[in-house]
Parts: C-alpha cells; structure tokens; sequence
C-alpha cells in the first residue's frame, strides 16, 4: 500500500472506530437502562400486594433511602438514557429497514425495535413529566414517594384514555424493547455467537419480555383500581425532597 492510499484510508478507519465506539456505548446504556426496567416494573408490581401491609410502600421508601440517591440516579439512569435515546434517534433516521424485501423474523424485530424505539420516547418523556407534575391538573399526576400507592392510583384516575391507552402501548413497547434488545445485546458483544446459542438466549429474551410485561401491566390495572381514598398508609420519613439515607446523606 502507498504512503497516498494510507494517508486517504485513515480518515474512513478513524471514522469506522469511533462509529464502532459509539455503538458499542449505545448498547451499553441500553444495558444500563434495560437492567434499571427490570427492577422499575419488578417493584411496580408489587403493588398487587395491597395496602393493607403496604408492600410497594416499603420498597419506594428503600430506593429513597439510598446515599448520594441524585446522583446515582444521574450517572445509573438519566444519563444513559439521555445519550441512548439521541444516539438511537440516528440510528433510526439512519436506518433502512428491508422487510419489504426481505420477510425474514430478524428484519421485522429490527423493524419493531425502531419503532418501539420512537414510542419509548415520547412515552417516557410524558411518563417521566406527569409524575414530576409539569402538567398540573391539580397535582393528580404528580407521584409522592411519601404516599407512593396512593398517588399511583390518583395517577391513574385521571383519564381513562391515558390509564388504558397510552399506559398499555408504552408498557408494550418497553418491554418488547427490553427484551429485543438484551437479545441484540448478547450478539453484538459475542456472547452468543452459534445459531444454537442465539435461540437459546431468544427463549429467555422471550420469557423476559412475557415476566415484564405481566408485571408493568398487573402494576397498571392493580392501581388503576384501586380507590386513593381507601389508601391510608404512607412512610415515615419526613416531608420533601429526598429522603435522608440511613448514613444521614440527603
């Protein structure tokens, strides 16, 4: 190869490997954000426990009890989300999709990852700004750590075209994205490199999918009945902000 040719390739192969990195660091915060899923709708579901012994209660009261909880939050969760979500825009814009010519299952689930991809964004950005009550309505949106179970139900109270339509499709979306994606996850990193070991995974990408979604909606419809007012339980900790840890952290 000439000194002319080299010098003309280094540009592409620079360009090549941070493309290489930047899609190496997408699928890592997918992995982050899909982990932080999981355990998101796995205590969401408790609430099917009832209030009684408010179960759900005691888990949002433990998460708010963690030291340095912004910021763990932050570096764990937001921020990985936030370059997952820009990142994945272009690829979705720069994606082209061949299941019109090409009717194979691997095209329609990189289909359906697209688009639960741009379902996931607008769902989380209303999910997220509801909760923080930046839609007012009185503050029945809005979430209280304090009174966790029942401002979920208030929540979901408010309008059943939310509580039933737009709360079902994001849960969907979610989890099937969760789960397509933790089975991409694997391929991409060679940790199922053998069509064997690539179903394998798919069989519990696929029990993932059914467990989280079983669990967002049981969430879902568990809140959406039950009746805020009969909800008399809440925490113990002190009005405002973050709770304080067990080290005394805010």
């Amino acid at each position: 190869m000439s000194t002319a040719t080299a010098l003309h390739d280094a540009p592409s192969d620079t360009c090549s490997a941070t493309h290489f990195l930047l899609r190496r660091l997408h699928s890592l915060t997918g992995i982050l954000f899909g982990g932080y899923l999981v355990v998101h709708l796995l205590v969401n579901a408790t609430l099917v426990q009832g209030f009684q012994h408010d179960i759900y209660q005691e888990q949002v009261d433990k998460i708010h009890s963690l030291p340095l909880l912004p910021a763990v939050e932050w570096i764990f969760i937001y921020l990985p989300i936030l370059y997952h979500t820009f990142y994945g825009i272009w690829i979705v814009a720069t994606g082209q999709p061949n299941v019109g010519n090409y009717n194979y299952g691997k095209n329609w689930a990189y289909f359906f990852q697209r688009v639960s991809a741009v379902i996931l964004i607008g769902f989380i950005a209303f999910h997220v700004l509801a909760f923080k009550n930046v839609f007012g309505i009185a503050g029945r949106f809005a979430f209280d750590p304090q009174h966790a179970t029942a401002s979920a139900a208030t929540h979901f109270s408010v309008n059943p075209w939310i509580t039933w339509g737009v709360y079902p499709i994001g849960i969907l979306a979610g989890t099937f994205h969760l789960a397509n994606g933790f089975w991409a996850a694997a391929v991409t990193w060679g940790l199922t490199v053998s069509k064997q070991a690539q179903k394998r995974w798919g069989m519990v990408c696929v029990g993932l999918f059914v467990l989280t979604f079983a669990c967002g909606m049981t969430a879902l419809i568990t809140s959406a009945n039950t009746d805020p007012s009969k909800v008399t339980g809440s925490t113990t900790q002190p009005a405002g902000g973050y709770y304080p840890s067990k080290s005394g952290v805010q």
